[in-house]
């Protein structure tokens, strides 16, 4: 009896200790709480100046309470006390993946940062900017992070600042943007892979113990074969409209790297930023170094919501001209490729006026001389017009474009050049190249080292040449075929600075760029997908998000880019990939940015006259499509279907996008497809357009509710002779 009393002596002894132990805990230690209208992430100073991350997710109704969460999880055993780390420096008692590696001045490798001080601006009334200094007690380094709201758009950008006043350069072994800490039950991660023309693959995988890395090391192009970008379920699965789930990626057009840890504790780390292979920068004294940001949101009520957060922050905050107007272009690639001369452009101008679209696009083979560009294995850095194909020069062009209503566009491809060119024999030291190795080439061609100031300017005056001698010059496909191999700078004195040094080149010709010319629509093309982020997508008005344009395949590219991207950056054009017919190419391409790549003239009369109509239809309902909020409503690599729907803010009107992608004798739509983002008081008439030599299996006096809509469904009733079907709803209440 005696030994059990003193059990119990002992135990109540040790409860009041850890009672009171918890509670100078939470007196020691100082929370700082960022919120969004439905988000918060949650920071704790510890009482020996180390920076925690302790929370992201739905924000409290009482700001008090933050102070009970470190209380709340009684986790395993943390050595290091670091596993939650805020910002995870090496060298000391961190034991995980760390964000920061750096080998000081005089060679030592170890780093502990220390908070000084923060720092809370209020940039405007929907965005704040929390910026933490830290400090190493023993060297002169300090970091600053940065984490910037967006309240109604729940999405948050974080970065960091890192800088130094030793007295010789600092190595950075590695420098990420974010590291997160993230509490959850089992961690599912959504990433993509792919290759040229085969684009955003989506892989689901759970995460086990360890790390799974999704990296970059191409230089350029680097979204080829993986995109930064990412979905994230916190709560044991991925859905689209339940479940908490973060999405986002690295704003950086550079290499890349995301690590996902799950730790000892059954947490899961995410470190996002540079890559840092053959990259381990040497950073001067007193210069700052800027990471990229690192954007996302978290969203409970599973993809969709997170999808919308970003549309709505991207359009706002990071595309040109948002929530503005885009031209519909015809493009004259497929109708002739590298085969043209001024007689046929202005066929091909005719052919833009008679489709009914805004703008003609003159692609590759303009320019070259002494190496004529007749085929993608010269002339790229000659970028004068070519006196055979156009003896009166673009301005004629232009002009006459101008006279026939019609804007005119130009491709161009100013970060590469052909070994088989003027720039290439007068500047080869502005070529990336090892100097005593074989040349080896991606698509016949080599990268210009943007990181050297000279031929920052020789870009950025090849853009502005064409605007002073061209004017009336209204847009830019700007494309970027090659990695790079052999990398090697002849300007770089460290070549570790070259890949990071490359990437802010490229950004500073764009920015300088944008300064001159703010509101020049420009499309961002990079060999199709190679480059969609919103590092680049900051300078351009629109991506291109495959060099495949079989409508087919795009359903599920375009599907995918959804996730991350809105639909008024997305050029879908109608070409003559794939063997549907005109119908399903146009509603395909309807999702997004609509565009044509076609010879008119291979069009019979009928199909002439559907183009022209659809462009008209198209231009009624471009407006909900591009600034509406997306529903991803049948998922195609789940079901037999894709469906898709865009309702503008008011839900007074909306448009779905339905799709066939299993074919056989018996396949067919044969439940409703059920809508979300209606209101459920509002009745919906119901239309089906883009019709095409048939006509509606859908009851044109068809009138139902959103409660009904969203509750029962909507069928479209697709099949073999239906295999793509748009309809349209219009509120009349």
């Amino acid at each position: 009896m005696k030994k059990y009393s003193l059990l119990l002596f002992v135990a109540l002894f040790a409860s009041i200790a850890v009672g009171q132990q918890t509670q100078l805990m939470l007196k020691t230690m100082k929370n700082i709480v960022l919120e969004t209208k439905n988000l918060s992430l949650v920071l704790t100073i510890e009482e020996n100046k180390d920076v925690n991350m302790v929370y992201l997710g739905k924000k409290l109704q009482d700001h008090i309470e933050y102070r009970q969460l470190a209380n709340q999880y009684k986790q395993g055993h943390d050595y290091t006390n670091m596993y939650q780390s805020a910002y995870t420096a090496s060298g000391t008692r961190n034991l995980l993946e760390p964000a920061i590696s750096v080998e000081h001045a005089d060679g030592n490798q170890s780093l502990d940062l220390k908070f000084v001080d923060q720092q809370l601006r209020t940039l405007d009334n929907n965005r704040k900017e929390l910026i933490i200094q830290l400090k190493d007690e023993l060297y002169a380094f300090h970091v600053e992070l940065h984490y910037l709201t967006n309240y109604e758009e729940n999405v948050i950008e974080q970065w960091a600042v890192i800088k130094h006043n030793e007295k010789k350069n600092v190595k950075l072994i590695k420098y990420a943007s974010a590291n997160l800490s993230l509490k959850g039950e089992d961690f599912y991660l959504r990433s993509f892979h792919g290759d040229w023309i085969a684009e955003m693959q989506r892989e689901d995988e759970k995460l086990t113990h360890g790390i799974k890395t999704l990296d970059s090391k191409l230089g350029t192009r680097t979204n080829l074969f993986r995109s930064s970008y990412f979905a994230l379920g916190l709560d044991g699965s991925i859905n689209e409209h339940e479940g908490t789930v973060l999405i986002g990626g690295l704003d950086w057009s550079g290499n890349f790297r995301v690590d996902f840890e799950k730790d000892p504790q059954d947490n899961l780390r995410v470190v996002a930023g540079i890559n840092n292979y053959a990259a381990h920068y040497s950073l001067a004294p007193g210069v700052d170094f800027f990471t990229p940001k690192f954007s996302f949101t978290v969203s409970t009520n599973g993809l969709g919501d997170g999808s919308r957060n970003l549309h709505d922050w991207a359009r706002k905050r990071r595309l040109i001209d948002g929530y503005g107007e885009r031209y519909t272009v015809l493009n004259n690639w497929e109708s002739t490729y590298f085969n043209f001369d001024e007689q046929k452009i202005s066929h091909l101008l005719d052919n833009t006026k008679k489709l009914g679209v805004d703008l003609f696009l003159l692609d590759d083979g303009w320019f070259g001389n002494k190496y004529p560009r007749n085929a993608d294995t010269s002339a790229l850095g000659d970028w004068s017009e070519n006196k055979s194909k156009l003896p009166n020069g673009l301005i004629s062009i232009v002009k006459e474009a101008s006279d026939k209503d019609v804007k005119f566009g130009i491709w161009v491809e100013p970060e590469m050049v052909s070994p088989k060119s003027e720039l290439y024999e007068k500047k080869p030291n502005w070529v990336v190249k090892q100097p005593k190795r074989e040349e080896y080439y991606f698509r016949n061609q080599l990268v210009l080292d943007l990181s050297n100031p000279e031929v920052q300017d020789f870009v950025f005056h090849i853009l502005d040449e064409l605007f002073q001698k061209n004017p009336g010059l209204a847009y830019v496909k700007w494309d970027c075929n090659a990695v790079i191999y052999n990398a090697h700078s002849f300007y770089q004195k460290d070549q570790n600075n070259f890949y990071v040094d490359y990437t802010k080149g490229l950004y500073q010709v764009l920015d300088r760029f944008r300064q001159k010319y703010p509101t020049v629509p420009m499309m961002l093309c990079s060999g199709g997908g190679g480059r969609i982020d919103y590092g680049s997508l900051q300078y351009f008005t629109e991506y291109w998000p495959s060099d495949n344009t079989d409508p087919f395949d795009r359903i599920f590219m375009q599907y995918e880019n959804s996730l991350f991207f809105p639909a008024i950056a997305s050029v879908n054009h109608v070409t003559t990939f794939g063997k549907q017919e005109l119908k399903f190419k146009i509603d395909v391409a309807m999702m997004g940015k609509m565009g044509f790549d076609l010879n008119l003239e291979e069009l019979t009369s009928e199909e002439l006259k559907f183009a022209q109509q659809a462009v008209k239809t198209y231009d009624q309902y471009k407006h909900i499509i591009w600034h509406g909020d997306l529903y991803r409503l049948s998922d195609p690599r789940k079901d037999n279907h894709a469906s898709i729907a865009y309702v503008n803010k008011d839900k007074s009107e909306a448009i779905m996008f339905n799709y066939l992608v299993q074919y056989g004798q018996v396949s067919k739509t044969p439940t409703p497809v059920r809508w979300y983002g209606l209101d459920p008081q509002k009745q919906y008439k119901i239309q089906e357009i883009n019709l095409h030599d048939a006509n509606s299996w859908i009851a044109s006096d068809l009138i139902l509710s959103g409660d009904f809509l969203m509750k029962i469904g909507l069928n479209p009733v697709l099949n073999n002779n239906r295999k793509s079907v748009v309809l349209t709803l219009k509120a009349i209440n």
